[in-house]
């Protein structure tokens, strides 16, 4: 694929959202499959040392920067990318653009109640129509393959994957032909909560300035502090090391 970067064992894909919405749509119309992936400073970190992660991460087929950090540190590394293509605005922009076209999408992930709530925002707001089928994200590792043929026979165009880390990248990964069917398969995160209302997302000029996760710390810190705290640390001494010492 054209115009990638690769900084810390890492490969982006420096396009905008317009860019990426419209390698989506063209990869729809012609039936094809698009596995993508965002990274975020916390992910990146623990690429360098998982490296089955790495691998699912890498191998995908479109990677966008996540994370505002990401973006700051391609332009530290002298990689410059064009800008952050947040997953959950992602997200949004293709619930809509499966409403506007007719396209199906299958909801995985998050608890019941969460994601049974994302399903009815999204019908109520846009149409059931948009609606393959959804299922939480608990299972057991055997399962996995019985859900992936559940998804690739519910007639979904589009799949999004709320689970954590590493677990939503690699099984996207290893059931990538099972799931061969759905045109567009993405890891979502903690999207579903926000739509859910079960999170509140950072306002507008915390995400510019880099700030979302602080925002995040604040509502949750006993599960997130050492993600970010530490994470981040980590995040920065990588790219320091990159720059000065590589």
């Amino acid at each position: 694929m054209m115009n990638r970067i690769r900084i810390l064992n890492t490969i982006i894909d420096n396009f905008s959202m317009d860019e990426t919405l419209l390698k989506i749509e063209e990869s729809i119309k012609q039936g094809e499959q698009i596995h993508h992936v965002v990274v975020n400073a916390g992910k990146i970190v623990a690429m360098q040392k998982d490296l089955q992660l790495r691998n699912s991460v890498n191998e995908s087929d479109l990677i966008n920067a996540d994370g505002q950090a990401v973006v700051w540190a391609s332009k530290f590394l002298r990689q410059p990318l064009k800008e952050r293509v947040a997953g959950i605005d992602l997200m949004e922009n293709l619930v809509v653009f499966a409403h506007k076209k007719n396209y199906k999408i299958f909801f995985f992930g998050a608890k019941e109640e969460v994601v049974t709530n994302v399903v009815s925002t999204y019908s109520k707001k846009y149409s059931s129509n948009i609606i393959a089928g959804y299922r939480n994200g608990y299972f057991k590792k055997e399962n996995e393959k019985d859900i992936a043929l559940q998804i690739a026979q519910s007639g979904a165009h589009i799949l999004f994957v709320a689970i954590s880390s590493p677990t939503k990248e690699n099984f996207l990964y290893e059931n990538k032909e099972l799931l061969n069917s759905v045109n567009f398969i993405m890891g979502v995160g903690g999207s579903f909560d926000v739509v859910a209302g079960k999170v509140k997302r950072a306002p507008y000029w915390m995400q510019k300035c880099g700030l979302e996760w602080f925002y995040r710390l604040i509502q949750e810190p006993k599960r997130m502090w050492k993600r970010y705290l530490i994470g981040n640390m980590k995040f920065i001494f990588l790219v320091f090391k990159a720059r000065f010492f590589s």
